[in-house]
């Protein structure tokens, strides 16, 4: 059993870290939509990982179905940036939501490992901040640290992902796929509700404020 919801944003060529950061940034919004707390952190290379607590009772057939609509939405809504198949020829210059990692076979760097590189790198937890810095500068060395730099941001502000091992949150309903279709279990209820706002945070700002009223009941005799 999975015990949390993860995609990963992964730069192809010439792509880098700070065209994650904006994917990762319409990824939160479509979370916060769903009243969902995620966490973000570095791969340590040139990809950001999106982490979305769970630790309630699910399994990976329900936790990759909802990562890859999610992929599939907004490859959907931003075709020019985003890519949700794994082709490295469909890369090039552009975003794959990795929605395949959740699954039992495979593997991905743990939270404070380092990479084998002559500089050492570190996948390092972050704020939504230090993302959306990383996005307004257009600067990727932001997100980029190296051990004595993860050990100074931990002293001062402590485990970042701490948070990851005990929040206990569910996903959305997946029975609200769209149209019925057990072969498309991708189009879940957010893919059917935003399919007209490609922008997840226009989405969810219209949802919050464009509820309908409901309606008056008419008076009748018994």
């Amino acid at each position: 059993m999975s015990d949390g919801d993860g995609v990963r944003p992964r730069s192809g060529p010439p792509a880098n870290i700070v065209k994650c950061s904006q994917v990762g940034l319409w990824l939160r919004e479509i979370f916060e939509h769903f009243g969902l707390r995620s966490f973000p952190k570095t791969s340590g290379s040139k990809g950001l990982q999106v982490y979305v607590p769970l630790n309630t009772p699910t399994n990976y057939e329900a936790t990759k179905a909802f990562a890859h609509a999610l992929a599939q939405l907004l490859e959907q809504d931003h075709p020019e940036m985003v890519v949700s198949d794994m082709k490295k020829t469909l890369r090039t210059g552009k975003v794959l939501v990795d929605w395949s990692q959740n699954d039992e076979h495979k593997t991905t760097v743990a939270v404070y490992s380092l990479r084998a590189r002559e500089h050492p790198t570190v996948s390092t937890p972050v704020t939504w901040e230090d993302v959306e810095r990383t996005f307004k500068k257009k600067d990727a060395s932001l997100l980029v640290f190296e051990a004595p730099q993860v050990i100074s941001r931990f002293e001062k502000i402590g485990d970042l992902f701490a948070p990851v091992l005990t929040l206990k949150q569910r996903l959305p309903d997946l029975k609200g796929v769209a149209g019925g279709a057990a072969k498309e279990p991708q189009r879940i209820e957010i893919a059917e509700a935003d399919e007209h706002h490609p922008d997840p945070r226009k989405a969810a700002r219209k949802k919050k404020s464009g509820a309908k009223k409901p309606a008056r009941k008419k008076s009748g005799k018994i």
